[in-house]
């Protein structure tokens, strides 16, 4: 489910009042959370936190003209939406969020590569949520993404 919006507060308005309560306390989670060195934008229709050009010259290799992408979130049909790259990019971190996980929400995980699918509204791990995303700089992203890349 894609919105057309030009900020994050634009998007945030378009959502259903039980995803906005959800998406805007996670979006104020990951904006107080994420180390310095990544930006807040709309992102691939999303909200979404980049290294920016100014940071990374060389952008995202897919087009180099975009800035390289980091967390994504989504309100989709069916659930809430965060994209993590560095779960994806890297095992390690991968294996201790899917071993935290479960100390943090009564539901079962739900994952795919990237993508946390947060599907219960009353069941959202916030605290875990704000831990994976303070874990990662984005000199970290940066050296995980250049050896997968390059």
């Amino acid at each position: 489910m894609q919105y057309k919006a030009d900020t994050p507060k634009e998007y945030i308005e378009q959502l259903p009042e039980e995803r906005k309560k959800v998406v805007t306390r996670i979006r104020d989670i990951i904006n107080k959370n994420i180390p310095k060195g990544f930006k807040e934008q709309m992102s691939y229709g999303m909200l979404g936190w980049v290294v920016p050009h100014s940071r990374y010259p060389d952008g995202y290799h897919c087009d180099p003209k975009l800035p390289l992408p980091f967390i994504n979130l989504a309100s989709q049909k069916n659930f809430v939406a965060l994209y993590h790259s560095g779960i994806y990019a890297d095992q390690k971190f991968y294996d201790w969020f899917v071993s935290e996980y479960p100390k943090h929400c009564k539901r079962k995980l739900d994952m795919g590569k990237s993508c946390i699918r947060l599907k219960s509204m009353d069941d959202i791990p916030y605290d875990l949520i704000a831990e994976l995303c303070s874990k990662m700089t984005s000199e970290d992203w940066i050296d995980i993404y250049e050896k997968a890349v390059k």
